[in-house]
């Protein structure tokens, strides 16, 4: 055990030099996004996604980060962040920072993925390349499919500059009137409603290995771009270059002032669709002067927010190529496997009443026995949460259900059990959240769906996003009452579960069930509940107990025993947070942090925090599940929830984590910790200066890939023994 440094070292644990810049932080999360893309060890087509996946990440943090940063830059907010950094100075060093990876993003894709692309017989492949019947075949296309949906925008005197839409691909258009030979500037939208890459028949197709290729074909923008005549009948193409647009998009609410919640977000999401101020314009490297600083000015940008670019624009778009039928280019399927403890119950059917399902065996008999867990998507989501929703729904003995419901699908299969159940006379109250970002106008149309079959929608509480995920379900069982809880730390969204791993509790406890039903009368009504028997909520409690159970394992190891913490979350930024985990090390407090993505505290530093470890995983799956774990001198507490330690999370938002007290359970969680720490192929360690390097297994150890442990452990494999896990609840050294 490492020794505690000796008290009254006037060290000032606020001061910002110990602190990560959260949004530098952020890139470099996005960085190590990007080196999946980069890593020949990724599958070929798994490569394109991550390319994908970084250029998504980067729109959504221009239209929110970035944009709220100039924002603060124009009302000259002067207020330094707790890493000491100004506005401007965040702005200059996100530039600064963000520039190369771009760079290094489009010419990896262009010298190496798309030639390995072509070399698998994957044809990305430029229109001056192409053949007489290949063009004949695309300027057909375009004659049909899409000159009817394109309008070009002249601009001049008499037509201002047209507005141009969010994320939206363009081309900058420059002719030439024969007549007087002046030169015009004109806009042309590429269409959204068509496929960025235009396919190719297979007939007209290349040919590899003497056979056709599995796929040919070309940038939608670049077949409009070769048939500009058609647009500008009479008119002299003299050239046209490539631009688009990212602008703010983050909702901005007065609650306090809106008499209706559900109508004042609508009319946000209407100007959400028209877009706010221009953030960020990208742009083909080769574009002149003239017209680079051209829209600049029209769009009222910088030269520090233009981004220079080669070969293809929104690589985003590259997601496309995930749809192919070429699985040798992609990552083993993975079908998630039913729990061992449900694969005795049938999946319930909405049209069939609740005999359907073997006597004594259904989900609620499961749950009775002992709590149960599970971890997704190594195991089934449908099998699980679905079944417990849908079977509650049917069964003629559940009196009521209540759910918080923050994202889920389009097509979501537990909305339609809320309705059946509602339909079925049973009491449902779901809270919507109406300001789940990118989610507003998908949560609308359930709540409205929800509201007109009778279900009683709440919107959550002014001042705060319900972030919580937790089902409570009301049952009545021969003279008494019981009350079946989930309380998870994903979305309810069946295609999410898929991706991200998240982890869920079943438990028919009395006090989880009496603390939830708490919770949400604390949410549907006027009460102010002040004490839980068993959750941390957030804003109420939940603070408070994390800062307590660490200076727990402080006052341990102050007085000789072992101290010992692990959590694993999305983010950890939370200033508090973070001084007293300084504190915890200082003390001797060993601590492994393991947290996919932003990062503010500086691990390794001396006299500070030398026994902080932070690594992060990344991989096919997006780590999302949140554990805490705290040794307690050997009487180990486990917790999970839906919370990272954020002030977001713990001050702005409902947030619900709960105490596992199931032994069995306790122990699973343990093992995937474990499997976590010892993780040498997905796992990158954060290094005193904010950057990462990823680990790697030396010549005589072999690759201990966690997501692949774990659904090695899911499917039960005879024999699998990880003898590199170090256990949990040793102390560290």
């Amino acid at each position: 055990m490492a020794k505690p440094k000796k008290s009254g070292n006037p060290i000032n644990l606020k001061d910002p030099q110990h602190f990560i810049n959260r949004e530098l932080s952020w890139l470099e999360f996005n960085n190590r996004v990007l080196h999946e893309a980069l890593d020949p060890r990724t599958p070929l087509l798994e490569r394109l996604k991550f390319m994908a996946i970084f250029s998504s990440n980067l729109d959504e943090f221009f239209m929110v980060r970035v944009a709220v940063l100039q924002q603060q830059v124009e009302a000259r907010v002067t207020q330094l962040t707790f890493d000491g950094r100004t506005a401007q100075q965040q702005l200059d060093d996100i530039s600064f920072s963000l520039r190369p990876l771009v760079i290094q993003q489009h010419q990896h894709f262009e010298k190496v993925l798309r030639p390995q692309l072509a070399q698998n017989g994957i044809y990305i492949v430029d229109y001056i390349e192409l053949n007489d019947k290949q063009r004949n075949y695309l300027d057909n296309y375009f004659d049909e499919q899409v000159f009817p949906v394109i309008t070009p925008l002249a601009v001049d005197p008499g037509h201002p500059f047209p507005y141009i839409s969010n994320l939206s691909l363009n081309l900058a258009v420059v002719v030439k009137n024969p007549e007087t030979d002046e030169e015009l500037f004109a806009r042309v939208k590429v269409p959204k409603v068509l496929p960025r890459f235009l396919a190719l028949p297979s007939e007209l197709g290349m040919t590899h290995n003497g056979k056709p290729a599995n796929w040919t074909g070309v940038p939608l923008e670049q077949v409009i771009a070769h048939n500009l005549e058609s647009l500008f009948p009479g008119m002299n193409i003299q050239e046209y270059h490539t631009f688009r647009i990212t602008r703010d998009a983050d909702l901005e609410v007065e609650e306090d002032e809106a008499d209706d919640l559900l109508l004042a977000i609508e009319q946000e999401l209407r100007k959400r669709r028209v877009g706010g101020n221009p953030v960020r314009l990208e742009i083909h490297s080769h574009t002149p002067e003239s017209i680079r600083s051209r829209l600049l000015q029209d769009l009222e940008l910088d030269n520090s927010d233009a981004y220079e670019v080669e070969g293809l624009l929104g690589l985003r778009d590259l997601m496309y190529f995930m749809s192919l039928p070429l699985p040798e280019h992609k990552d083993r399927p993975w079908q998630s496997v039913v729990h061992p403890r449900l694969q005795r119950i049938r999946e319930p059917n909405m049209n069939s009443q609740i005999t359907d399902i073997e006597e004594g065996k259904d989900i609620f008999t499961v749950i009775r026995e002992r709590d149960l867990f599970v971890h997704h998507p190594y195991q089934s989501f449908s099998a699980s949460v679905v079944k417990f929703i849908t079977s509650a729904a049917q069964d003629p003995d559940v009196l009521a259900i209540k759910m918080t419901l923050y994202r889920t699908s389009g097509d979501s299969p537990i909305v339609n059990a809320l309705i059946a159940a509602a339909e079925n006379g049973k009491q449902v109250s779901v809270l919507v959240e109406l300001k789940a970002r990118f989610d507003e106008e998908n949560n609308i149309y359930w709540a409205r769906r929800l509201e007109s079959v009778g279900v009683h929608v709440v919107y959550g509480l002014v001042g705060l996003k319900t972030h919580c995920k937790t089902v409570l379900v009301v049952r009545r069982e021969k003279d008494r009452i019981r009350r079946y809880v989930h309380i998870g730390t994903g979305n309810y969204n069946p295609k999410t579960a898929r991706l991200y791993t998240d982890l869920g509790l079943f438990s028919c406890r009395d006090d989880l069930g009496a603390d939830l039903t708490d919770l949400y009368n604390y949410l549907t009504g006027y009460s102010r509940q002040k004490s839980y028997r068993q959750l941390l909520v957030a804003p109420v409690n939940m603070r408070d107990r994390f800062i307590s159970l660490i200076r727990r394992e402080i006052e341990n190891a102050q007085n000789g025993l072992s101290g010992r913490i692990v959590a694993k979350m999305n983010s950890l930024v939370d200033p508090e947070i973070i001084t007293t985990l300084y504190e915890a090390s200082r003390a001797g407090v060993q601590i492994d942090l393991i947290i996919r993505g932003v990062c503010c505290l500086r691990p390794g530093l001396k006299d500070i925090s030398e026994n902080i470890r932070v690594i992060s995983i990344i991989g096919r799956f997006l780590e999302h599940s949140r554990i805490y774990y705290f040794y307690n001198n050997g009487q180990e507490e486990i917790f999970i929830g839906s919370a990272d330690w954020m002030p977001r999370n713990l001050d702005r938002r409902v947030e619900a984590i709960t105490p596992v007290q199931d032994a069995e359970i306790a122990k699973d969680l343990q093992e995937i910790l474990g499997i976590m720490l010892a993780d040498n192929r997905l796992a990158w360690e954060l290094q005193p200066d904010g950057t990462y390097i990823q680990r790697r297994p030396g010549d005589d150890c072999p690759d201990s890939n966690s997501q692949t442990a774990l659904m090695a452990m899911a499917l039960g494999s005879a024999g699998v023994h990880y003898s590199n896990i170090e256990p949990i609840s040793a102390s560290r050294t």
